[in-house]
């Protein structure tokens, strides 16, 4: 089986489309370590990759006026127990643009593995993209997972993203965003993680409403357990007419696990208005009763709960 066998298998089962590799209408970008396997543009997007000594340096961009119908694939991942894969990515939508990104990042085996993203995104005016991102993890949790982006939305722009790491050790993971909010632009960042064993989860998100009328969400769902940490800073900034932001963190925490959450905001503007909330305890005693009484363990239902926080 060769290498790109090897990668889509285990894509299909973290929940991946094994089919879009063979659908010549759907744009995509297969990397394993340093290595791309797969790659294909379609009209009106421009992807450019290339390998380094490390990882893959990446340039998408989806040209003015393309309202992209089909989502964008990306699957980044270590099939081996070692190993580093640093990927830099400049991501750009021009000026009336739409896309969607669907990313999948996998690393079944890892024992001594770091993947490093260093993402640079700008979306034009009017324009909207939405990312996803999926991780895999393997059960050893010898994995350093480190995303960095820095994104700066347009006038009447729209950046969703969605990160997803609720299969297998968390490993430790550092999470670092930035997003610029322009006139009349929208930004909403959820993140979901569920850390196991000793793993160390260290978010930090930030989101400057710089633009009249902007709009800003930071929402983290966070769970862990044993002895796993969780810090989670959110950080929202409200400096001009208008603007309107808000931090929402949620941490469910069980046996020795240590959760901490750092709500910042600040406004720099009168006409702005920033707000927060944040909450750490364990499941909900009357939610966990009603699941016991279907009888269900209290383990089974507790994990049902978690669950359910993090959908």
């Amino acid at each position: 089986m060769s290498e790109l066998e090897d990668l889509m298998k285990v894509f299909g089962e973290s929940g991946g489309d094994k089919s879009i590799l063979g659908i010549h209408d759907i744009a995509h970008l297969v990397a394993s370590g340093h290595k791309i396997l797969s790659m294909r543009a379609v009209e009106g997007i421009e992807v450019k990759a290339e390998e380094t000594a490390t990882g893959i340096d990446a340039n998408i961009r989806i040209l003015e006026g393309i309202i992209l119908k089909h989502p964008v694939h990306i699957c980044f991942g270590v099939l081996h127990k070692k190993g580093i894969q640093e990927i830099k990515m400049n991501v750009q939508l021009e000026k009336d643009s739409s896309a969607e990104f669907i990313a999948h990042c996998i690393f079944p085996k890892a024992e001594k593995v770091r993947h490093i993203m260093d993402a640079v995104v700008e979306i034009g005016e009017n324009s909207k993209m939405k990312y996803s991102e999926i991780h895999y993890h393997g059960i050893s949790g010898g994995i350093e997972v480190i995303p960095k982006a820095v994104v700066k939305v347009g006038k009447n722009g729209r950046y969703l993203t969605d990160f997803s790491l609720t299969t297998g050790r968390v490993g430790k993971l550092g999470i670092d965003y930035t997003v610029e909010v322009g006139e009349n632009a929208v930004t909403e960042l959820i993140v979901r993680v569920f850390g196991h064993g000793n793993d160390e989860i260290k978010i930090q998100e930030k989101v400057v409403l710089k633009g009249e009328n902007s709009k800003g969400l930071i929402k983290t769902r966070v769970a862990i357990e044993d002895k796993s940490q969780a810090e989670i800073t959110g950080i929202t900034e409200g400096n001009a007419k208008g603007a309107r932001g808000h931090v929402d963190c949620l941490e469910i925490i069980k046996d020795g696990a240590v959760g901490k959450a750092i709500p910042i905001v600040s406004v720099s503007h009168p006409l702005a208005k920033v707000t927060h909330e944040a909450a750490i305890g364990s499941v909900d005693k009357k939610q966990l009763e009603t699941l016991m009484a279907h009888r269900l363990t209290p383990e089974e239902a507790v994990d049902i709960i978690v669950r359910g926080i993090l959908k």
